[in-house]
């Protein structure tokens, strides 16, 4: 991880720590780094989600892209996926995504794709933070008619609907679907996609007003979402977040159905028609214990990465495999798609229970999860920086997963994405689980004197 780069690019309250004059630096170094070789005028793809500040860092990645001479073609509110789909079709040379997720409103990220629509490798993240950070003043500036100019592309959701739409043969009538847009992006593209697929769905939180992105609602805020299913008598329903790259479900008693069971879902459809290469799944070392035992029960084999939909796609590609993910609900296609997309995994799952004639949680019954306890500990750069030279903290983890030996497992790691220290802990005995993940934080908390 870099001075400016997480795990899923640049992010921070938008206005302050992420700055119109830090997007403008972005922008610049960005373009500077990788349109240098260009042999003609090289255009930069911008779409972006519903957040207030959205237009304000657009336009200061504008002006940083156009004063190194290369244009822009903005998309507008889009889902993540999107981007990365589009950059290689309109033959751009980088893609851009302003969006924070699915942290709240008060948060904006910048996410950048290469012109194959692939997250940017850690090598050229950390060349383009140098150039913001230390060598600003060796980026070249263009003059007069050298500048870079700014167009719009209206057709940008018709074309990633179309795409989304040829992954799936037939159509997804004859179930109840409730869709939660999140306030973010789907609310772009969501009831455009599910009207051309011929869906009976009933879409919520829909209605962005820059604000209420992710507000008690979406994938992060499921409580409500699972409600509404169950008393609506919907055959499933789907939650998108803010820039819809993840996807999480409600089966239709209202039990969520998180990433780990989706992609149980879709490993046993594809191994079962022949589809799944190396009989390998991608998966994080967030996943849960269930999963393996899972995969074990029916003879899928688990490459296991960091934490990140970027390490799970970076596995994919270096070993031909065709399906990872995260429980979060980033999910990866490989044969569709170069990152998590949300309304892809939704569609891909609602043609699995169609054609499977079960339901929903028939279907998600076949992988049982274990007891999970996530706790957050608030840690800014300092705190986190500590955590990770402490030995007496190492030293004490490690004896309490010695007390849970091969009945459950301990992960504790700093956030990405966010200022916060992760505690989870996984085993078949609730009651000792509980009791050790309190242990943990109460002494993560004391030597970090939080």
């Amino acid at each position: 991880m870099g001075r400016l780069f997480g795990t899923d690019g640049v992010r921070g309250i938008a206005g302050t720590e992420l700055s119109c004059e830090l997007a403008m630096k972005i922008g610049r170094a960005a373009a500077y780094v990788l349109t240098k070789h260009s042999s003609k005028k090289p255009v930069i793809l911008i779409g972006r989600d519903t957040r207030i500040s959205g237009e304000m860092l657009e336009a200061s990645l504008v002006a940083g892209i156009c004063s190194v001479g290369a244009d822009c073609c903005l998309i507008g509110v889009v889902p993540t996926p999107a981007v990365a789909l589009l950059v290689g079709k309109y033959n751009c040379k980088a893609g851009i995504m302003i969006s924070a997720s699915h942290n709240s409103m008060k948060f904006n990220g910048i996410k950048i794709f290469d012109d194959k629509g692939f997250k940017l490798s850690d090598d050229l993240e950390l060349e383009i933070e140098k150039y913001v950070l230390d060598f600003e003043d060796k980026i070249p500036h263009k003059s007069c008619e050298q500048i870079g100019r700014c167009f719009y592309c209206k057709k940008a959701v018709d074309d990633y609907v179309k795409y989304i739409c040829e992954t799936i043969d037939g159509d997804l009538s004859g179930l109840k679907i409730a869709v939660d847009c999140a306030n973010g992006s789907a609310s772009a593209t969501a009831k455009n996609l599910f009207e051309a697929l011929s869906a009976d769905a009933k879409f919520i939180n829909d209605k962005p007003d820059g604000c209420n992105i992710n507000k008690d609602c979406g994938s992060t805020h499921i409580e409500q979402f699972a409600d509404y299913v169950k008393k609506g008598d919907f055959d499933v329903g789907v939650a998108f977040d803010g820039d819809a790259d993840r996807c999480l479900a409600v089966d239709e008693n209202g039990v969520l159905i998180d990433g780990d069971q989706l992609i149980a879902i879709f490993a046993k459809h594809m191994k079962d028609g022949g589809l799944l290469d190396n009989d390998t799944v991608v998966v994080t070392i967030m996943s849960n214990l269930g999963f393996f035992h899972f995969a074990k029960n029916n003879n899928i084999n688990c490459e296991v990465t960091s934490v990140g939909d970027r390490y799970v796609l970076e596995n994919m590609l270096k070993n031909g495999h065709k399906i990872g993910g995260e429980q979060s609900g980033h999910i990866i296609f490989k044969d569709y798609a170069n990152t998590g997309d949300g309304q892809l995994t939704a569609v891909q799952l609602i043609k699995c229970i169609k054609d499977s004639k079960k339901t929903f949680s028939q279907l998600a019954s076949l992988m049982e999860k274990f007891p999970q306890i996530l706790v957050n500990i608030k840690a800014d750069a300092i705190q986190k920086e500590t955590y990770s030279k402490s030995e007496k903290i190492k030293n004490y983890i490690k004896n309490q997963e010695n007390i849970l030996g091969n009945d459950g497992r301990i992960l504790v790691r700093c956030s990405g994405t966010e200022p916060i220290i992760r505690v989870m802990l996984e085993g078949k005995d609730m009651d000792l689980i509980k009791k050790i993940s309190n242990d943990i934080v109460n002494k993560i908390t004391k030597v970090l004197e939080i």
